[in-house]
């Protein structure tokens, strides 16, 4: 099995957002295929700002499922594990755009008027909704500003 850790931390203990390259995409869809381990996704919970029960809602499981997963050490299904990929992708970008964590992370739990006055972390348990995080997170980066 491709290990989370390995794709997800790098050789100085930075997390990784790349993954342009044909190798490194590769190497996440085997990833997200083989299913990440409740133990790697365990290292994410550290990094993200979410509560189990927001993560459970984000990956469309009930709390006591993640809670399960959890106790048995268990494998989470492709789905997933796609949506850990894409919203631990996603954490680190904006982190990088914000240059300050903490700023990020208020900025995820404000109400956003480009969303419609929904803050951006309720629209990350559909694809659509992270995609949309991401566009704003680009504007933001790059100055283009409604």
């Amino acid at each position: 099995m491709a290990s989370a850790e390995k794709l997800f931390i790098e050789n100085n203990g930075g997390i990784s957002f790349s993954w342009n390259d044909d190798k490194r995409s590769i190497d996440l869809i085997k990833l997200v295929r083989e299913g990440i381990p409740y133990p790697e996704f365990a290292k994410i919970l550290d990094f993200a700002p979410f509560t189990a029960k927001e993560w459970a809602k984000y990956l469309n499981i009930s709390s006591r499922t993640l809670e399960r997963h959890r106790e048995e050490r268990k494998v989470f299904r492709q789905q997933q594990s796609e949506r850990i990929v894409s919203i631990y992708q996603l954490l680190h970008y904006g982190r990088t755009v914000f240059e300050n964590q903490e700023h990020f992370y208020t900025w995820m739990d404000s109400v956003n008027i480009a969303f419609g006055r929904i803050r951006p972390k309720d629209l990350l348990d559909t694809s659509i909704g992270i995609d949309m995080v991401r566009d704003e997170l680009g504007r933001i980066q790059h100055g283009v500003l409604a």
